[in-house]
């Protein structure tokens, strides 16, 4: 297994950032321009949209660990460093044993059985079945078995096909309509091999890509051609496809820094100040900046950070920034499976900052006041004092990283200024960012850190309930869609493959996906009439339709294709 380590910071960096100082930083001002300058460092080109275990995500992993140095604080991360690794992904890869060759004479004699090269002339799947298979190409066109035997041979199939192109068969439903014909194995007919990586969703056969070229190479001899065959048809030629697959480990980390309190007392407690910097990264030629989502709260925290430095109150102070947010709250699972500067049972509160950058004079949303005695009364007096009007709601759970800190019994509190049209898009850019909003819902946060961490600690209440306030990953906002009822699917995406289809990180409660019994970990393969290539094609297909529609839905568990029915909800 290779394992994808996270990069290294050059000589100089990496002295400052494990380096420790014992002079406070001078006090920062939370004010606009400065918070403004992290959300547009973070958002630069050079960052490309902060995918998790991406060279752009390690980019911005170090800006804030070197962030958080200069501002006096320790390193709160594995040995003696400011970053936790842990593993996103296994992501598939070529391994030595794979193989496409021509087995031998066709009724036609053919030349000597040919090998193709792998990576060259073919490509197998990343979500293929591994081991081998023997047996005659029964080509098939796009994707049409009626009036051919494929059952026990190999399918030849052509991508793509005629018609637009939400009807056109995608390569998964092609490796499926195969595996369902009976077929040993598929090999699809592609003008650009994909990745490996790309095509990551398992399913139960034998699949790989090839060229025109390679493929012509296999038929020479017989009297077929690609340009020949027009109709499904035997070929009469024997091919021996052998797939053998290994897997790279890639790795994110979070970026964790301590700020030790004034009083020996509460000496082993801390509040835990948290948000995620990860994003969406790159979707074929666009970047996603995430200047919202969520390199806002990661700004917020580290002029938080910079702030409470020349002030620390009387608890420790752990500030977290997050990766695999994005994925399915990957790195806060495991921050809380495996804490690095706190126990657990030592956290008396967790603060979480997600889209804090459009405020734009709307109420702010303040989740987890019902999690912690005394946390109601604490926000409606912060929020007068900051001049903000909020949006209480009592429940400590949703689809961010809080909720995996309240599940481990830690109160919490949720800070979110509002979800638009930007919202999981290329447009969500820094010059949209509401900075003057920001700061005050920093001045909120600083408010509110300073007095939990300087009061008696708030006993802990479990108040269980999906948020309202963050759209669920691929699934479009009430302000995306302009007028009109959104429909709700109820499921979180996850991109860490990369893969064609969505797969699914999580599932919303009581929501149109759990009545239909999906599972994370399912890949939706097409709704209704449309195939589903990636999360933009669920999105665009969820605008288009309405609450209380019923559609067919197909997709894979396990290896293995369903199709059920599944009526959209109401988003709550």
């Amino acid at each position: 297994m290779t394992r994808r380590r996270f990069r290294s910071a050059s000589p100089a960096l990496l002295l400052a950032l494990l380096s420790t100082t014992t002079v406070a930083a001078t006090p920062a001002r939370l004010g606009p321009a400065g918070l403004l300058a992290d959300v547009s460092a973070l958002t630069a080109p050079e960052m490309e949209g902060r995918g998790s275990a991406t060279p752009g995500g390690d980019r911005a992993a170090r800006y804030i660990a070197d962030a958080l140095a200069r501002a006096g604080l320790r390193p709160g991360g594995d040995s003696g460093t400011f970053f936790q690794e842990f593993p996103v992904a296994q992501v598939p890869g070529l391994g030595p044993g794979n193989a496409l060759e021509s087995t031998g004479p066709a009724p036609r004699a053919l030349p000597a059985p040919r090998a193709l090269d792998v990576g060259r002339a073919w490509m197998p799947h990343g979500g293929s079945a591994t081991g081998e298979a023997v047996g005659e190409l029964v080509f098939v066109g796009h994707d049409d078995y009626a009036g051919v035997d494929a059952h026990g041979r190999i399918a030849l199939a052509l991508s793509g096909g005629s018609g637009p192109p939400a009807a056109r068969a995608s390569r998964l439903e092609q490796v499926i309509a195969a595996r369902r014909a009976g077929a040993r194995a598929v090999l699809i007919v592609d003008d650009t091999l994909p990745a490996v990586a790309a095509t990551g969703a398992p399913v139960a056969i034998l699949s790989g890509s090839v060229s025109r070229a390679a493929l012509d190479a296999l038929l020479a001899g017989s009297g077929h051609s690609l340009a020949t065959l027009t109709a499904p048809t035997a070929t009469g030629v024997s091919v021996r496809l052998r797939v053998d697959l290994a897997t790279e480990e890639r790795r994110a980390a979070n970026v964790i820094a301590v700020l030790p309190g004034t009083d020996p007392m509460v000496a082993g407690e801390a509040v835990v100040i948290g948000a995620h910097y990860d994003h969406l990264g790159r979707e074929g030629g666009d970047v996603y900046p995430g200047a919202d989502d969520n390199a806002s709260g990661t700004a917020v925290v580290l002029g938080l950070a910079r702030s409470l430095a020349a002030a620390p109150p009387a608890r420790n102070l752990v500030f977290i920034l997050f990766s695999g947010e994005e994925i399915g709250l990957v790195g806060s699972d495991y921050h809380v499976r495996h804490p690095s500067a706190v126990p657990v049972e030592r956290m008396v509160a967790m603060l979480n900052f997600d889209m804090v950058g459009r405020l734009e004079g709307r109420r702010l949303l303040v989740g987890g006041v019902d999690t912690g005695s005394q946390f109601r009364a604490l926000v409606e007096a912060a929020a007068t004092e900051a001049g903000l009007d909020v949006d209480l709601r009592p429940a400590g759970t949703g689809p961010s990283d809080h909720t995996r800190f309240h599940g481990a019994g830690v109160p919490v509190l949720f800070f979110h200024s509002g979800s638009h049209a930007d919202y999981h898009r290329p447009s969500d850019t820094a010059d949209r960012i509401d900075a003057a909003g920001m700061a005050r819902i920093a001045h909120l946060g600083r408010l509110l850190v300073t007095r939990i961490a300087d009061g008696p600690r708030p006993v802990f209440a479990r108040v269980p309930g999906a948020s309202r306030g963050r759209a669920e990953r691929a699934e479009p906002r009430p302000e995306a869609r302009g007028t009109g009822a959104s429909a709700f699917l109820g499921v979180a995406a996850d991109s860490r493959a990369g893969w064609d289809g969505v797969r699914l990180g999580s599932i919303v409660p009581d929501s149109a996906a759990e009545r239909a019994g999906l599972q994370a970990g399912d890949v939706l393969v097409r709704l209704d009439e449309t195939g589903l290539q990636g999360f933009s094609d669920l999105r665009a297909l969820l605008e288009r339709h309405r609450p209380g529609e019923t559609l067919r839905l197909v997709y894979l568990r396990d290896g293995l294709d369903h199709s059920i029915s599944v009526t959209l909800g109401a988003r709550p």
